[in-house]
């Protein structure tokens, strides 16, 4: 099955709607005709992106990192006439470093957006799709769950967890009419740097490297309407994922410790 046809019961959940990824997707979805539901911290531009998109559009602003406010966006959502048929977990942010010597707190604070909070969602709205027999989960990983990356650590792990869940996912719900896509990116050009305090890096190595935020949106949107199990939108990022995948560690770890090093000054 594909992504569900929008109609008057269901909406598209999408965390991280206030900018990026999120934001197009969310127009992507708007496009095609489904009600979305925004979510994110920002609630100034969840409220903008709505007014984009049209009245009926939901914001709901919610901290993910915080348990007991993901446990109210979910209590709300779940009493709202509209159902949850589409749910895009785009919320995210990295951290750049030796863990050693990085905030504890914050990299807790990773953890918890990039798969607590997707994983407390999934959960919490996988059961009712899959009774209705019609649904689909997008989750947003990179190429960086595809290995281990010196100097990003905490980032990559959280995003090797979304990628294995989401596969492991993908093949659990074949014939129940609901599917599970994973989005695997390269670098994309958002303010993704920008909250990770390396805004240097949108500069960094040739242009062609770098996609944009709507190019990447909208392979994932038609991945979803395929039934894809794992979108890697660009061939420069297929040529990364499989450097990643199958590179013995040995070659691989003093690489990307070396490249960590020049780009992140670990």
């Amino acid at each position: 099955m594909s992504l569900p046809n929008p109609s008057e019961q269901g909406t598209a959940l999408i965390t991280g709607a206030s900018s990026g990824i999120g934001a197009e997707i969310a127009r992507g979805l708007a496009a095609r005709g489904h009600h979305v539901t925004l979510v994110a911290r920002r609630v100034e531009r969840l409220e903008e992106l709505a007014g984009e998109l049209g009245s009926d559009t939901a914001v709901d602003a919610c901290d993910l990192g915080d348990a007991e406010a993901r446990q109210g966006l979910i209590a709300r959502l779940s009493r709202r006439r509209r159902k949850v048929s589409v749910l895009i977990n785009s919320a995210g942010f990295g951290t750049y470093g030796q863990l050693a010597e990085l905030s504890p707190e914050r990299e807790r604070e990773e953890v918890r957006v990039n798969v607590d909070a997707l994983h407390d969602l999934t959960v919490a709205f996988l059961p009712g799709m899959v009774e209705r027999r019609s649904g689909a989960i997008l989750n947003v990983s990179s190429t960086a769950g595809f290995q281990p990356l010196p100097g990003n650590a905490t980032y990559a792990a959280t995003k090797a967890f979304v990628t294995a869940l989401s596969e492991s996912l993908h093949g659990e719900l074949a014939g129940t009419g609901v599917t599970c896509t994973v989005l695997c990116p390269g670098p994309v050009a958002t303010a993704f740097q920008d909250a990770a305090g390396i805004s240097h890096l949108h500069s960094a190595g040739p242009s062609f490297l770098w996609a944009s935020a709507d190019e990447v949106a909208l392979a994932a949107v038609e991945g979803m309407e395929r039934g894809k199990r794992v979108v890697v939108p660009r061939a420069t990022d297929k040529v990364q994922a499989a450097f990643g995948r199958y590179s013995p560690r040995s070659v691989l770890l003093p690489v990307m410790r070396g490249l960590g090093g020049r780009l992140f000054g670990n």
